[in-house]
């Protein structure tokens, strides 16, 4: 299967990030500042982002920008700066990001669910001077003691102790004098490099420790672009922004890829399948990106006869199988809906494979080809290819590909090779190009689309008073995929189920809390080797 030469007619080999050489869309914007002015002109009185309490046109949105723009380099924000991102699924989400990188800041989005000790290495570690955060995540917020180099922060709901008020820092953008005598236009655009580092995205670590993906201008084009060709996408979309904004699938796949077509993000603040189907009524939603248990629990919990959905013709997936019974439930449901499997990661800067829309209804079992501009390798344990219909890790190459880890060197040498991103997933590909998956790395569990790795929720709990030690495995669930269980070996015995979970709470984000917890008074099954025998575990 191949792309249609309207995209495939657009792509030229160029060489970036020293000496990788890649295939590029030829005619592309020269960073996402430029990208949006683009949408600025293209559809400026159209709605930009949409909320319950919120409506604002492109044009609308840009002074908004300029001015919180404004207020970030009179604290001091400049190109290069980290801005740390706190926030939920709210228009502020889009304001500050597109502000941050007016200024040619690095943008850092966190996860609002992430816990004080996981919230205090980002911060440290990526070394943001500004935090722009929820009013609602103040207590789990670390010290000032603890994040030396955080100078600011505002708080969207109103200051606190440690926090301004968000609303002072959307100033007037007018002319100040810089130190050195000139004079300094505070709304003005920095006119980035397109291999600038525009956001960082911390992913789950299988040290325990969370790696900050470097995602440039060039990186988010291209994967925008490859959303808009793949899903025939145009100005006057609407999309539906159902999972957390600060993941890849919210910030590129929704967010900017809305911003590349001149589009509308409908922002929910938290899924819900009721309100997700009366907004997607509501607001003639045209496109959506969730995972499969969010299609799963619209068909659980609603009657969508009760909606006028006939607007909504594209639903892309990813972050786990689709089951099939909810595909033909579906396709039964909504017809003239077309499901698309997506499949890409942090690092990927989104999508990696794409299940074409002609396709779409032959090949569930898939994660589609490579997009566009992707170059995806099968390999086998020395880093061969092999043959079609075998087995092997998926290396991905291509302009998408970020160009390593923030601060991370290691990593950035263990996790790349020659310009691929080593995946560690299973898969293999047919004779037609289609990509099937087999297996996940280094046992990660995907929960409600969600990737944890098991030795995050691991190095928590061996922390407990009174265990030795500890496995945390996926149990199958059919509405979130898997759910989370860790099997502790202990010689305390009154230790109890409940404590874990009490203590998880504290130091896990929500969604990496274990479901299930079984207590051992033996040690766990390990192989020769020492290896904990996981498939042992799941098999009991």
């Amino acid at each position: 299967m191949q792309w249609p030469t309207s995209i495939t007619n657009r792509i030229q080999e160029e060489t970036h990030f020293g000496n990788r050489v890649l295939n590029c869309f030829a005619e592309r914007p020269a960073n996402l500042n430029v990208m949006f002015a683009e949408a600025l002109q293209h559809n400026g009185h159209g709605d930009a982002v949409v909320s319950d309490a919120v409506r604002l046109s492109y044009t609308e949105l840009d002074k908004q920008v300029s001015a919180t723009a404004a207020g970030l380099r009179k604290y001091g924000i400049v190109a290069g700066c980290r801005v740390a991102m706190l926030i939920g699924n709210r228009p502020e989400f889009l304001i500050v990001l597109l502000a941050t990188l007016r200024t040619g800041a690095i943008a850092v989005p966190v996860n609002i669910r992430e816990q004080t000790p996981e919230l205090t290495y980002i911060l440290n570690h990526c070394g943001a001077s500004l935090l722009i955060h929820d009013l609602e995540v103040e207590n789990r917020l670390p010290e000032a003691s603890a994040v030396g180099l955080l100078k600011h922060r505002f708080s969207i709901g109103g200051a606190t102790t440690l926090a301004k008020d968000y609303a002072d820092l959307a100033i007037a953008a007018d002319p100040i004098a810089a130190e050195c005598g000139a004079i300094v236009e505070l709304d003005a655009t920095v006119d980035a490099d397109e291999e600038d580092v525009a956001v960082i995205l911390y992913t789950s670590g299988t040290t325990g420790l969370p790696k900050g993906a470097m995602l440039t201008h060039f990186n988010i084009v291209h994967s925008c672009m490859h959303y808009e060709y793949c899903m025939v996408l145009g100005k006057g979309e609407r999309s539906l922004l159902a999972v957390p904004a600060s993941h890849v699938t919210g910030v590129v796949a929704v967010f900017l890829t809305m911003v590349r077509v001149a589009g509308t993000s409908v922002i929910l603040d938290s899924f819900d399948a009721t309100e997700a189907l009366k907004a997607a009524s509501r607001e003639r939603i045209t496109h959506t990106i969730m995972v499969p248990a969010m299609y799963n629990l619209l068909l659980l919990r609603c009657n969508t006869d009760d909606y006028d959905l006939s607007a909504w013709r594209i639903g892309g997936f990813g972050g786990a199988p689709m089951p099939v019974p909810t595909i033909k439930a579906l396709s039964k449901k909504l017809p003239d809906l077309l499901l698309i499997n997506i499949y890409g990661a942090t690092e990927s800067a989104s999508p990696a494979t794409v299940l074409p829309l002609a396709t779409a209804g032959t090949h569930a079992d898939s994660v589609g080809i490579a997009a566009p501009c992707a170059n995806i390798r099968v390999v086998d344990d020395k880093g061969c290819d092999v043959a079609d219909g075998e087995h092997g890790e998926l290396w991905i190459g291509g302009p998408m590909i970020v160009p390593g880890y923030w601060n991370n060197p290691e990593m950035t040498q263990s996790e790349f090779d020659s310009g691929y991103w080593k995946s560690g997933d299973i898969a293999s590909r047919d004779q037609h190009g289609y990509f099937r998956l087999h297996d996940r790395r280094k046992d990660m569990i995907i929960r409600g689309g969600y990737n944890i790795y098991s030795v995050e929720v691991e190095n928590v709990v061996v922390a407990i008073d009174g265990v030795v030690e500890c496995a945390a495995i996926g149990r199958p669930d059919s509405v979130l995929g898997e759910k989370i269980e860790v099997i502790v070996f202990t010689e305390k015995t009154e230790l109890t189920s409940d404590e874990i979970v009490t203590y998880c709470r504290g130091h896990l984000a929500d969604y990496k809390i274990p479901d299930f917890v079984t207590l051992l008074s033996e040690p766990l099954p390990r192989n020769a080797n020492g290896k904990v025998l996981k498939n042992e575990l799941r098999a009991r």
